[in-house]
This record gives C-alpha cells, sequence and structure tokens, in this order.
C-alpha cells in the first residue's frame, strides 16, 4: 500500500511517500520512498504543490495513494490547520482512509522505551506537551496527554523515561534526576511508520471526523494558574 504522510505541526515540516507490506503491522515492513522537508511559514503556499511535485517524481498519481498519515498535534496551531485541511480534501476526494497521529506517540514510538515512558515536546511560553505511556499499552489504556508548565513538567517526570527530540528538555529533564533518551527531529517518514500500524489494526477515520489535538488547558486549570 502507496501512504502519503505528512506533518506541518512546527517551524518546520515534511512530507513522506511511503510504501507498507500488506501482511504485516511491522513498522519494519515500511519503505520510506521520499521524504520532502517543507519551510515554515510557508505551508499554505508550499503543500500542494509539494505532494504533487513528489508524487510526479516518483511516476505515481494520487490515485495510487492507499492511505493518508497526518500528525494532528500538538502543535502550532496554523500549520495544524493547514496540513488536516489537505488530507481530509485529498482523503475525500479519493475515498481512501486516514491515520491521525499524535506527535507525543511518535516519540514514545521511536525511542522504543518500555514501562512509564514520558513523551516531551517544547510547547513555548515555558509550557511542555507531556504524553504520559505505559509500554506496553494494555488494551483499554487511554495514554495521558497535557499540557504542563516546565517546573509541572520536571515534577512529574520523575520516575518516568522521558523521550524528547529538545535537547533543552533533555538537559533540564537529566538534571533533574529523570531518566532521559534524546531523539533525532521528528519528520513524517516516522508518522507514516506509526500511521501504519494503526492503518494496520483499523484506526483510522474519515474526513469529517479528523481533528486537530492541540492539547489546551481546561478553563479551570487556566483560572487555576491565573489565580496561583
Amino acid at each position: 500500500m502507496l501512504l502519503l504522510a505528512i506533518d506541518t505541526s512546527g517551524k518546520h515540516g515534511s512530507i513522506a511517500l511511503a510504501r507498507a507490506g500488506e501482511r504485516s503491522a511491522d513498522d519494519n515492513d515500511v519503505e520510506v520512498i521520499e521524504t520532502v522537508p517543507l519551510a515554515g511559514g510557508t505551508f499554505s503556499a508550499q503543500l500542494v504543490p509539494q505532494i504533487a511535485a513528489l508524487l510526479s517524481s516518483r511516476g505515481v498519481t494520487r490515485h495510487d495513494i492507499g492511505a493518508f498519515v497526518v500528525a494532528s498535534g500538538p502543535g502550532s496551531f496554523t500549520g495544524l490547520r493547514i496540513g488536516l485541511a489537505a488530507i481530509k480534501a485529498l482523503a475525500e476526494v479519493l475515498g481512501k482512509p486516514i491515520a491521525a497521529v499524535s506527535l507525543l506517540e511518535v516519540c514514545v514510538f521511536m525511542s522504543g522505551a518500555q514501562g512509564k515512558v514520558m513523551a516531551a515536546l517544547d510547547a513555548g511560553r515555558s509550557d511542555v506537551y507531556a504524553g504520559e505511556y505505559e509500554i506496553p499499552i494494555a488494551a483499554g489504556q487511554v495514554p495521558r496527554e497535557h499540557l504542563l508548565s516546565r517546573s509541572e513538567f520536571l515534577a512529574q517526570a520523575r520516575g518516568w523515561t522521558v523521550v524528547t527530540p529538545d535537547s533543552v528538555l533533555a538537559e533540564v529533564a537529566a538534571a533533574a534526576g529523570s531518566s532521559v533518551a534524546t531523539l533525532p527531529p521528528i519528520s513524517a517518514a516516522a508518522v507514516a511508520r506509526l500511521g501504519w500500524r494503526k492503518i494496520h489494526s483499523g484506526e483510522t477515520v474519515r474526513p469529517e471526523q479528523l481533528e486537530a489535538n492541540y492539547i489546551r488547558r481546561t478553563d479551570a486549570e487556566m483560572l487555576e494558574r491565573i489565580g496561583s
């Protein structure tokens, strides 16, 4: 199956074209054909032309795509909206399934860590996007993903293996006594590999069901933070 994966969640993004085997959900059965970088700030102008150019350079058309994978968050509100809108439009026209992938889950997937694993991404303004996972994930388990202040993150990370592509977060977590695995930058290639696992297990959505995963604080949390 031919997969098209995109990540427009941050300052820089990427598109990946990959081919997955039909019999296994193993990410080793995913061949990344090509990854194309996207410069931040111009996703709206670049995304669709770059997708078209990538497919053309590989001698395939959009009709050859079997499924789509998209990073649904957390990240830039504008970037995520652009990426999700493009995938919604393509999937609706072609009638193909979509796998929505959390970048925090991608961090855990890339790390290969086991046990209590906390994925961390810089959220700006001294905040951290954090995802708490028990690996292997038991049936019915719903990982917790939330927004924390830097001090809250360091306090909650104690006793967890922290996995992050952010060198600053890795350094402060290690200095606070956490076990840390520093990851390479996330790309659409990693998004595609995790997305294939979801597609193979039937964890897909229709275009009208696709939503961004912004991980905002609740109103109660915001009021508590302002009052503290």
